[in-house]
This record gives C-alpha cells, sequence and structure tokens, in this order.
C-alpha cells in the first residue's frame, strides 16, 4: 500500500507490478463453455425443425436464437379500440346465426384463463372454426389468415374480428408473430394439424404450439369442435344447417407444461381433444 495525503491507496497493476488490468480479465473464455454455447444452438436448432414442419426446417439455417425475440408491444391506438368496438357489434348478429342454423352449443368457458397469454389448441374441422371458436370464448381472440385476404375494406373488417395476416411460405414470420402476439398477453388460436381434415377425423398434430407455450409462458387450453367439418366440408361454398359443438377442455398450466417433453405434451392435448369429441366431456350448453 502507498500513502497519499494521508489515504492508503491500493497499488495497481498486475502481480509482476507492470501496469493494466489482471491477467485474468483479459484472458479468453474457457474453450468448452463456447463449445456448450455452440451446442445449445444446434440443438434448439434442431428442435425448431422437428417441431415446425419442412418448411420452417427449410429456412432455420439462418435463424439465431436471439430472431425469435418478439418487439416491445406497441401501444393502444384509436383504431385497436374501435376494432374492438367493431367486434363485440358483430358478436350479437354471429352468435345468432350460430344458434338458428347450426344450433351451435358450446362448454368448458370457465377453462379459459381470462387473462395472460392463452393458446387455444384445436382440430381442424373447416373455415367456420376461428369464428366458432371466438363465440365460444369469453375473450377476444386472435388468429391467422392468409395475406391474400387482407384487402381494403375486407382486411378492415376481418382484422376487427381478430385476424392477422400471415404470408403460408414463410413459416419462421409465423412463429416470430405469435410470440410477439403472446408476450403482449393476448390469446391466440392455433390449429397444430396444419390443414383443414379432409374426412372430419383428428389426424396427427405438429409440436410447433409447444416450443411457442415454453417461450412465452401461455397456458394451453386443447380445445374440440363437432359437425363443423359436416357443416362446411372442403370445397362447400355455403354452409349446411347442421349442429355443431364445442369444447373447451382442462388447461395445461405452464407448470405442467414445463414437466412434460413435447411428444408428452403433444399427445396429452390429442388425448383431451380426442376424449371431448367422443362425448366423455361436460355436455355443450351454449353458455
Amino acid at each position: 500500500m502507498s500513502v497519499v495525503s494521508g489515504e492508503p491507496r491500493a497499488e495497481s497493476g498486475g502481480p509482476d507490478g507492470s501496469s493494466g488490468p489482471p491477467p485474468s480479465v483479459l484472458s479468453p473464455p474457457p474453450s468448452d463453455v463456447i463449445l456448450s454455447e455452440a451446442q445449445r444452438s444446434e440443438e434448439s436448432r434442431r428442435g425448431l425443425r422437428r417441431s415446425f414442419g419442412r418448411r420452417a426446417s427449410l429456412r432455420m439455417t439462418s435463424l439465431q436464437p436471439s430472431a425469435l425475440r418478439p418487439p416491445p408491444s406497441a401501444p393502444s391506438t384509436v383504431l385497436t379500440h374501435l376494432a374492438r368496438l367493431w367486434y363485440s357489434i358483430l358478436y350479437g348478429p354471429c352468435f345468432a346465426i350460430s344458434q338458428v342454423w347450426f344450433r351451435y352449443r358450446f362448454a368448458g368457458k370457465s377453462h379459459v384463463p381470462t387473462t395472460g397469454p392463452v393458446l387455444i389448441v384445436s382440430n381442424h374441422q373447416s373455415n367456420l372454426d376461428p369464428v366458432l371458436i371466438g363465440l365460444a370464448c369469453p375473450r377476444q381472440l386472435k388468429y391467422f389468415a392468409r395475406i391474400g385476404l387482407f384487402f381494403w375494406p375486407f382486411s378492415w373488417w376481418i382484422r376487427a374480428l381478430g385476424a392477422v395476416p400471415i404470408d403460408r411460405e414463410s413459416a419462421i414470420g409465423g412463429i416470430k408473430t405469435t410470440l410477439k402476439l403472446l408476450k403482449q398477453g393476448e390469446a391466440v388460436v392455433v390449429f397444430p394439424e396444419g390443414s383443414r381434415t379432409p374426412d372430419g377425423k383428428l389426424h396427427e398434430m405438429l409440436s410447433g404450439f409447444c416450443v411457442l407455450a415454453r417461450r412465452s409462458g401461455a397456458t394451453i387450453v386443447p380445445t374440440s369442435i363437432d359437425g363443423a367439418f359436416a357443416a362446411l366440408p372442403r370445397g362447400s361454398a355455403f354452409p349446411r344447417p347442421t349442429r355443431i359443438h364445442l369444447v373447451f377442455c382442462p388447461p395445461i398450466m405452464p407448470s405442467e407444461i414445463a414437466r412434460h417433453t413435447d411428444e408428452q405434451l403433444t399427445s396429452l392435448v390429442l388425448q383431451r381433444i380426442s376424449t371431448a369429441l367422443n362425448g366423455q366431456m361436460p355436455d355443450a350448453t351454449g353458455s
């Protein structure tokens, strides 16, 4: 120690008396740390390839983990409030039509959290599905529609109903958009079967929704729709007057999601949807 004006001061420099920071400050990180980071990055890319299918895997080589981080949520605007008002106005007529034309019944509304990020994971029977889920859900939903539908003035109408434009050729764009919405605390509808059923049956689901739930902290609500395929199958231009039932199954909370692998979680969602389709869930009541 040296003394200046009666105050002690530590000597600067390294152990050999030279100036500059200690050698430990300048030394590079151990090679095993660098290797570990590289391994984690590669494992993350492989997991996303398995979860989101072929289209996503073709673009995954240039994807970095930071690319999946959604931007900060934008503040509410006047247009947002107008859209919500328009949603409320349209709800009444749509609900009345569903009751008369489809004798629509649904159950399990209490299984949907009223706040926080939620993934509504549903089977996909027809183009009616997003509207039917929205009518039954206790909160406004977001769902995806192909970008070609967003032309004026139709674009403002479907945006007000919760539609979000997506380019089907860009799987990564869909992932980023979903994460952004979930981080903003929205409820988002996803159809992991990938497309509408060709025969009305429940088909295999991709596990991509598991990654979205883990990264956003969302609650998963498995949802079953029965009858929509008979009402509006592929190729039909006008819906038939057929009874439709919907059930929101018991939710899977983030703590439970963390205990399962993607394969186990996908199997659990399929099991709950299948149970509801077989009529083993509470009866649909329409309220």
